[in-house]
């Protein structure tokens, strides 16, 4: 368990930086543990090496430690972090950062305090506010879509552009309105859950899943190619 957290530790002043540069974190629900390596090779054929485990599932914890131990290339999140003892699994399994739908305070002290990379879920100013008060500067705006979308974002985000926050927008993202999301500067990466969706991984359609990693980290490099 030390040893997880240390590794948590040292990767905190990159993890953000590697979110970035995938540009999409593949939001993934995982029933059985067998299909967690054969869903990070599909991730990683497809130019994604990142994916964030929701604990949906119970198999959440198990999946994380396996992709660790078998895939150390992945940088794999924990999602759906609800509870402090959901923190505490997702460190001590080796998760490399920490994502949630909303913002816990008692959650965020707690993945503070142990020095745990983690993006609360948030809506309103005042949400945003209260992460930033705690010193979270990268936030889960959630759900992106049913919010109102990239208006919605660039709306309620810019009064804050000048504290140098950061905002991973999840719900209702596909490949489709993807680019909308990425052109805009206050967006980290992109959250979604259709590049590796439940039942194409329950079904093992790897190649689905390898094809779609390509078109979206291919959409990512034309526009992060882009002069500023």
């Amino acid at each position: 368990m030390q040893a997880e957290r240390q590794f948590a530790k040292m990767k905190d002043s990159q993890i953000y930086e590697r979110l970035s540069t995938a540009g999409v974190v593949p939001v993934v629900a995982i029933d059985n543990v067998k299909s967690a390596v054969p869903m990070a090779d599909a991730l990683l054929a497809g130019g994604l090496p990142v994916a964030e485990i929701t604990f949906r599932t119970a198999a959440a914890a198990e999946v994380i430690q396996v992709l660790r131990r078998e895939r150390p290339q992945m940088w794999v999140g924990a999602g759906t972090i609800l509870t402090v003892e959901n923190l505490k699994r997702a460190i001590e399994a080796g998760a490399s950062f920490g994502v949630a739908p909303g913002l816990n305070p008692r959650v965020a002290k707690a993945a503070i305090e142990a020095g745990f990379p983690f993006s609360p879920g948030v809506m309103t100013p005042s949400e945003i506010e209260e992460a930033l008060d705690m010193g979270l500067k990268v936030l889960k705006l959630f759900p992106a879509g049913a919010a109102g979308g990239v208006s919605y974002l660039k709306s309620v985000a810019t009064p804050y552009a000048h504290t140098g926050v950061k905002f991973i927008p999840t719900g209702g993202i596909t490949q489709a309105n993807l680019k909308d999301y990425l052109e805009l500067g206050l967006v980290l990466a992109a959250g979604g859950t259709w590049i590796a969706t439940r039942d194409d991984i329950a079904a093992g359609r790897w190649d689905i899943i390898r094809d779609r990693c390509r078109s979206a980290g291919e959409l990512v490099r034309q526009l992060r190619s882009k002069p500023a």
